[in-house]
């Protein structure tokens, strides 16, 4: 299927995702929102992990402030729609088994950086810059930096990175939590692809309970999260990998996961 704003393959059980909007610096658009929930739905029923990242030198910019800007009255619920299904995409992401890979080649500012945050794991290029930005523009964050920043680097520097709008590189994303790891530029996917191939190889049903479990972390009670651990392993135990990871282990064999 060709979509207008990215682009979408799936191989051996990896999705990549590429924005490509390069001559608008991959800013979102409604367009981009629908497609981005479109191919999160592929990837959630078809993918083991999934990369994304973007054309260009630029990441994503933002929200389309052009766009945004013509719409005049409309503005409200035009935000509204587009907020809501972009929102949608990275709910799938957040919930599916599969890890997000976000290889990050450049400037990630506004619902970049948002999109940015919310990645399993980030590998950011050398060049690559996080902002939120959007008090800059009489806005409040939207994409789920508000649910993560503060996670990723306590409240204190998450409110300096939204009021201040700091621009951090990307040395600084590692040393304060946002990003996992700097390579150069020429490197970025192979590095994305050679650990979203690792996790593609994995056991994905763990992978996508472990994310579950963190999402709750900071949320639920100590007894709340202990039960719903333990019901999480039980029900690890009734996959195929989960019996077949400790077999191998005793066994003192390589496990050969499916996945299921």
């Amino acid at each position: 299927m060709a979509y207008e704003t990215l682009n979408f393959d799936i191989n051996d059980g990896i999705g990549v995702i590429t924005l490509a909007r390069p001559d608008a610096a991959n800013s979102l658009n409604k367009v981009m929102a629908d497609e981005m929930f479109a191919v999160a739905m592929r990837c959630e029923a078809e993918a083991r992990a999934v990369v994304l990242t973007a054309e260009g030198d630029m990441f994503c910019s933002g929200g389309d402030l052009k766009l945004f800007n013509s719409q005049g009255d409309n503005l409200p619920s035009f935000l509204m729609e587009t907020a809501t299904v972009l929102h949608n995409a990275l709910i799938r992401f957040q919930y599916m088994n599969a890890p997000v890979v976000m290889a990050v080649n450049g400037t990630a500012a506004g619902a970049g950086f948002s999109i940015a945050l919310s990645g399993d794991y980030v590998i950011a290029a050398e060049e690559a810059k996080f902002v939120s930005a959007y008090t800059a523009s009489g806005l409040t964050p939207d994409g789920s930096s508000t649910y993560f920043i503060a996670k990723h680097v306590g409240l204190m520097r998450a409110k300096e990175l939204v009021l201040t709008n700091r621009v951090l590189s990307a040395q600084e994303a590692v040393e304060w939590g946002i990003a996992s790891k700097v390579v150069p530029k020429d490197q970025l996917m192979d590095e994305a692809m050679g650990l979203a191939t690792r996790f593609a190889k994995g056991p994905t049903a763990a992978y996508g309970g472990a994310k579950r479990l963190l999402l709750s972390a900071f949320s639920a009670s100590v007894e709340a999260q202990l039960d719903a651990e333990s019901r999480s392993i039980v029900e690890m135990s009734r996959t195929h990998d989960g019996p077949h990871g400790i077999d191998a282990f005793a066994n003192k064999q390589k496990p050969q996961f499916k996945g299921e």
